[in-house]
């Protein structure tokens, strides 16, 4: 029962990193998208955490705001 209701409370919790899934969930692209982005110099910084690779919610923003500055150029 006590993990149920830590599950629940996880998903109340507002995410302060995505992981690469998340990330591409969020922003609607695919993984491999997210992929050429990093291979290209374009996507969201990132951050290794034992292993995993995460994008911060500030990293994300940062990124969503500088595409849509480059598309209004």
């Amino acid at each position: 029962m006590r993990a149920v209701a830590a599950t629940k409370n996880r998903d109340a919790v507002e995410p302060l990193a995505f992981t690469i899934e998340e990330f591409a969930d969020a922003y609607r692209l695919s993984r491999a998208t997210v992929y050429n982005l990093w291979r290209d110099g374009a996507g969201p910084a990132r951050m290794r955490v034992r292993g995993r690779v995460l994008i911060s919610r500030e990293a994300a923003e940062n990124w969503r705001r500088e595409v849509e500055q480059e598309a209004a150029a």
